[in-house]
Formats: structure tokens, sequence, C-alpha cells
């Protein structure tokens, strides 16, 4: 027997998710800037209170640098995700309202965009525009939109066929006028679960290509840093090099991802009764 429905848990993990982000942007901004230097004399020390995620080889505390790698994926994905979102808002929007050849061109690079895999596409781009924080976003925001340009085209042009639309076309009203007013406000809720689907595969994108030394400088704390570096200490035994970045980089991806594809259950209207 369920204690809560759907909206209720929704709503206990939209607020779980806000207090995760508010945490960890929090820690990172009131840490000072000598609380992940190197300390050589406390250097491999395994977990403990004083340090919570134990230590590296330089002797830096692991949690600061967790919270700190945490917080930049975070700061590169959602704003990966807000221009992927807004790239396909605009994409959508157009393809659905801008006659045939528009129809036309879109879809075809929205199959384009498609037909490639998402890590060798941002991989190219984020090559192409320098690398680094830069180069990353970018190649998140050009890889990320064609499936929510498809949903938001498909959305549009069934919203062109309602009996409001058809009123104001008959009224005289021009196209410009009918998307802001009648589209716009019916495909919000798409893109806000398009950006919250999005946010956590733009975090893990992210994370991979620079595990495998393509995304972010190393000088930068990100999670794929801490990963790719901890890999040649494992076999000595300093598991907690690994396990603690990574679980906390799989707690905030999981909470995301199960937060969009309940809110997207709200939206159908088959499943917002549950």
């Amino acid at each position: 027997m369920r204690i809560f429905n759907r909206r209720q848990r929704t709503l206990t993990t939209a607020v779980g998710a806000v207090v995760l982000l508010c945490s960890i942007g929090l820690g990172s901004m009131l840490m000072d800037s000598n609380s992940s230097s190197t300390h050589l004399d406390a250097r491999n020390l395994p977990p403990a209170l004083s340090h919570l995620f134990g230590t590296d080889w330089l002797g830096r505390d692991m949690f600061m640098r967790t919270v700190q790698g945490l917080f930049l994926s975070i700061r590169v994905g959602l704003i990966g995700s807000l221009c992927s979102v807004l790239i396909a808002a605009i994409l959508g929007l157009m393809s659905a309202t801008m006659g045939k050849v528009v129809d036309t061109v879109i879809s075809w690079l929205i199959d384009l965009f498609l037909s490639v895999p998402h890590l060798v596409m941002l991989v190219l781009i984020s090559f192409v525009c320098g690398g680094g924080m830069k180069g990353v976003i970018i190649g998140v925001a050009f890889t990320h939109w064609p499936s929510l340009a498809r949903v938001i085209r498909a959305e549009a042009m069934q919203l062109k066929s309602a009996e409001f639309v058809q009123v104001s076309r008959n009224l005289g009203k021009s196209r410009g006028w009918i998307a802001p007013r009648h589209l716009w406000p019916h495909l919000v809720p798409q893109l806000l679960v398009g950006l919250l689907l999005l946010f956590p595969h733009a975090i893990l994108h992210e994370s991979s290509i620079t595990f495998l030394g393509l995304g972010l400088s190393p000088h930068q704390p990100a999670i794929g840093i801490i990963l790719s570096e901890s890999m040649r200490y494992l076999s000595t035994g300093m598991w907690w090099l690994a396990v603690f970045p990574g679980l906390g980089l799989l707690i905030v991806v999981r909470c995301f991802d199960w937060l969009g594809e309940q809110l997207r259950l709200l939206v159908d209207p088959h499943g917002a009764r549950e």
C-alpha cells in the first residue's frame, strides 16, 4: 500500500534535490582556498573523523575535492543543459510553425545528430572549440538537443490543430502572434521535464570525457579528473579515492534522473492521477 501518491513523492524528491544542490554549492563556496591544498605529512590517509573521505597521494582532503568536483560538474551540466533546452525549443517551434521547407531541414538536422553517438560528437565539438570548460559546455549544448527538439516539434504540431489555435488563425493572427501566446505556454512543462532529464546525462557525459582526458583541464577538481587520477592507486588499496567521488556523482545523477522521470509521468495525462 502506497503511503504517498506520485505528486507527493515528486514534491519530496524536488525538495531533496534542491537541498542537495544548495548544500553542494554552499559547501564549495564556503571552503577557503587552502581547504584542498597539499599536505605531504598527511598523505594516503584512510577515511576518519579528521578526513571523512580520506586523503590522496598529495595529502589533499578528498571530501573537499569531492564537493568542489560535484559543484563544478553541476555547473557545467546545468549551463550545458539550459543551452541545449533553448536550442531544442527554438528549433522545435521553428519546425512546427515555419512551413514545410524549414520542417524538412530541421528534421534532417535532428536525424543527423541522432545518428552520431553522443560521446563522439561531444569530443569532436569540444576539441574544435578548444577544450576546457567552454568547449565542454558548447559540446554538451550542441549534442543533447535533438531528442527534446523532436518532442517539442511533435507537441507543437499537435497544438496547431487545437480549436483555440484555429480560431486565432481564422481571426487573422500571424504565426509570430500565435506561437508565444498559444504554443509556448503549453510547451513550458515539456521543456522543464526535458531540462531535468538532460541534466544528469550532461553531467555523466562531461565526467566521461574528462575521465578520458578530453574534457576539463587537469588543474580543475572535476569528478572525472579525480576518478581518472585515482585509477593509478586502486591497486595499492586506496579504494576511497574512487568510491566516494563516484558515489557522490551517482547520487546526484540518480536523484535528478528520478525527479525528471516522475515529472514526465505527471505531465502525461495517463499517469497524472496516480
